[in-house]
């Protein structure tokens, strides 16, 4: 698991969007670099993108999610996209959901923000930071998939973050 030494001093000072962006940087270069140093020497096409509001980092050549962040505007309204979600690949067994790295509840979509989550973690203690984070508008989210080695699209852990105003992160990791 990552560890951000800087991350509490950052998020305390980061009351303007410049601030924020500090922190996404902060975070952005601890995950590429973690990201890199499991992935060896196996090829990596990293890109930045946005999709209804959040970040994500993808790695194009080995075709899965790194991380995805944003702050949350509280309960998003849109309706869930069931047809959208059943058309997402499912390789990893019975034992896996199709996994928001955004939660829908926050806003988070589909395509890029699905990926294989084991199903006792989909909806049992990673509801609890994805509720607190509807719950608390202005707050940072992130979600940050790590990976055993190249050539897998199933992630091994994910480590779920949430920056609230005025408190300490609240970082949980999670065993996939």
């Amino acid at each position: 698991m990552i560890a951000y030494p800087n991350l509490n001093g950052l998020w305390m000072k980061a009351g303007s969007n410049n601030g924020i962006q500090a922190v996404e940087d902060y975070l952005t270069t601890m995950w590429l670099d973690d990201y890199h140093a499991a992935l060896g020497t196996a090829r990596a096409d990293i890109v930045q993108t946005t999709d209804t509001d959040f970040s994500y980092l993808f790695d194009i050549a080995q075709e899965r999610l790194i991380a995805a962040w944003g702050i949350s505007k509280g309960k998003s309204a849109d309706p869930r996209p069931k047809s959208r979600m059943r058309g997402h690949p499912m390789s990893a067994g019975k034992t896996y959901h199709r996994g928001h790295a955004i939660p829908h509840s926050l806003g988070g979509g589909t395509d890029i923000n699905l990926l294989a989550q084991k199903g006792s973690i989909n909806v049992g203690p990673f509801r609890v930071l994805e509720n607190k984070a509807v719950n608390t508008p202005g707050s940072l989210y992130f979600t940050y998939w790590e990976y055993k080695g190249a050539n897998t699209q199933t992630p091994s852990g994910v480590q779920q973050g949430l920056l609230c105003p005025g408190q300490r992160a609240d970082i949980k990791w999670h065993a996939n």
